[in-house]
């Protein structure tokens, strides 16, 4: 492709509002412009990288015997509704109606619509296996899109929804799915890791994510040096021993802390390590009130809250709750409050030392709270989020954190949409059961963000080989005067061979200074580029650089297409 008839305009200077390198780049290089907020046009650049993006995960999903069609966008809310998930996605669903007021959504996954084509379609446990997917545009009405490609309302993504007999069969697909992923994302340059997932929305009991590591991502990523534990931080574990409690020689006595409804200003003002004062958190449960108990030092993960307490579901006070709940004193609540269905505690709780704790009055705290003695736990769970230093779960070596940006996950989902989207099948006895399910999701767009955010530097992209736009860019430099024609003709010359060769080239045939060539082949981050002047074109050869190394040297121009093909 010439340049001079491609349609591109490169930005200088960063966009406003583009906080990410992925984003500032994508939007300098021409690959992207936004048409609304969190969503964007592909321009003919990006296009190129979204789908090389999606052939490698088609031929991967077709490798694992997969089968690809198309589902449509435009989904009667009716079948949301019959599974429960148009109340759970909320405000996150775009909703919108026809002419004759029948209501429809803007896909933001597939699951139900699937579920109900399979089981108009296959009736035996001959029919199964199948695993079906499609690469299509999912919608998601961010409340606050950010980070570009990142956080959009509008993405590219690839699902897939298999359906057998029994879950052993599903987890054999499973891990087809889970392999074909990791081939995925190796194809794709991606540094990745599988880590153990919060399965949300989609539902299922177990579900790996694939994380891109990335300093930007959304997520903590919890993972041990020592074994092969990694977790996402919303559902991480650690090693916990459960105790006897505190010391109960000491008498209960209840101090004077003026204005201290907070951890760090009372354990200040009585000389007391953080550590050993005990959090108390309401929060709302179906049937009543419950406190989660956890030591001051530590945040609680409200995703193993919830995990805790289901099916119930919990929800944390706010203030209008605090009013509603007058014997519940913000900042001075204690395990022994009054009105409290669910006391239900870290195991860090049962340590073997007493602790300081609210005392259901404002202004005051006791000392000496001893398990057993002074407040009692009705359920223990796992409550904390984990920090690093913590225990791995299975070796009990230290753990760390990283970031991560989510370009896959893939779930064990059970019968749950079977069940309600009537996918039945027969058996070898005329016996129906439901069909056993699984999903897999990979972000064809957000790959494009993570593959930036790795691979950049301050000139601009430097795309890996099987995801460039084109191979090589050619830059001519064609100079003044007597030689400007040799050049040009030569590097025409060298474009078509190299085209005749099966090489994709973008040809910078402009009418433009070298800096602006050499500035603009920088920011588009082609693997190889060419650059072709009066010296070289007198000499017979060929400037030739890495973009990613920047390591230089010199091919014979008779000989530049063979070696660049090969």
């Amino acid at each position: 492709m010439r340049m001079s008839r491609l349609f591109l305009r490169t930005l200088r200077d960063d966009p406003a509002g583009a906080d990410i390198a992925s984003h500032r780049l994508l939007l300098r290089a021409g690959c992207i412009r936004q048409v609304a907020s969190g969503m964007y046009a592909w321009l003919p650049v990006g296009q190129r990288v979204l789908a090389k993006v999606a052939q490698i995960v088609r031929e991967e999903m077709d490798a694992a015997g997969a089968q690809e069609m198309t589902l449509p966008i435009t989904q009667p809310l009716e079948l949301w509704e019959r599974s429960g998930r148009n109340d759970d996605y909320g405000p996150l669903m775009f909703r919108l109606e026809d002419r004759k007021q029948v209501k429809f959504c803007l896909s933001p996954t597939a699951e139900e619509v699937i579920t109900t084509i399979v089981a108009g379609e296959l009736k035996s446990y001959r029919d199964l296996p199948v695993n079906l997917y499609q690469i299509n545009w999912k919608y998601r009405d961010e409340l606050r899109p950010r980070f570009g490609l990142l956080r959009a309302r509008e993405f590219l993504m690839k699902d897939a929804y298999s359906f057998h007999v029994d879950v052993d069969d599903l987890r054999r697909t499973y891990q087809d799915m889970f392999d074909a992923y990791s081939r995925v994302f190796t194809r794709c340059a991606l540094t990745f890791r599988a880590v153990e997932g919060e399965s949300g929305e989609i539902g299922g009991d177990i579900n790996h994510e694939f994380m891109a590591m990335a300093e930007i991502g959304e997520d903590d990523i919890v993972w041990c040096q020592k074994c092969d534990y990694a977790a996402n931080a919303e559902v991480a574990r650690r090693k916990s021993e459960q105790h006897d409690g505190g010391s109960a020689d000491a008498e209960l006595e209840k101090v004077h802390t003026p204005g201290m409804p907070g951890i760090m200003a009372v354990a200040q003002h009585l000389g007391t390590p953080e550590g050993e004062l005990l959090k108390c958190i309401a929060f709302h449960l179906d049937d009543g009130v419950g406190l989660a108990l956890l030591p001051g030092d530590r945040e609680l993960n409200e995703a193993a809250l919830r995990k805790a307490v289901a099916p119930r579901t919990a929800r944390l006070f706010e203030d209008d709750d605090f009013a509603a709940h007058p014997g519940l004193v913000k900042g001075y609540i204690g395990p022994d409050a009054t009105g409290v269905a669910l006391v239900i505690a870290d195991p860090l709780v049962s340590a073997p030392h007493a602790w300081v704790t609210g005392a259901n009055e404002k202004d005051h705290h006791v000392r000496n709270a001893a398990l057993g003695r002074d407040f009692s736990v009705a359920e223990w769970a796992d409550l904390v989020a984990v920090v690093p230093g913590d225990p791995c779960p299975s070796c009990g070596s230290p753990l760390s954190i990283d970031r991560g940006i989510e370009v896959g996950q893939v779930f064990q989902l059970g019968t749950k949409y079977a069940e309600a989207m009537g996918a039945l099948y027969t058996d070898e006895d005329s016996e129906q059961h439901p069909m056993v399910m699984g999903c897999y999701g990979i972000g064809i767009s957000r790959i494009v963000t993570a593959v930036v955010e790795e691979h950049h530097d301050e000139l601009g992209i430097a795309w890996p080989s099987a995801l460039a736009p084109y191979d090589v860019h050619l830059v001519a430099i064609t100079g003044k005067g007597k030689a400007t024609g040799e050049v040009s003709e030569a590097a025409d010359k060298l474009y078509d061979e190299l085209t005749a060769a099966g090489v994709s080239v973008l040809y910078d045939d402009r009418d433009a200074s070298p800096g602006v060539k050499f500035a603009d082949a920088d920011l588009l981050g082609m693997p190889t580029r060419l650059t072709l002047g009066a010296k070289g074109v007198a000499r017979g050869v060929v400037e030739r650089r890495n973009r990613k190394t920047g390591a230089d040297d010199e091919l014979p121009l008779d000989g530049a297409a063979e070696a660049l093909r090969g």
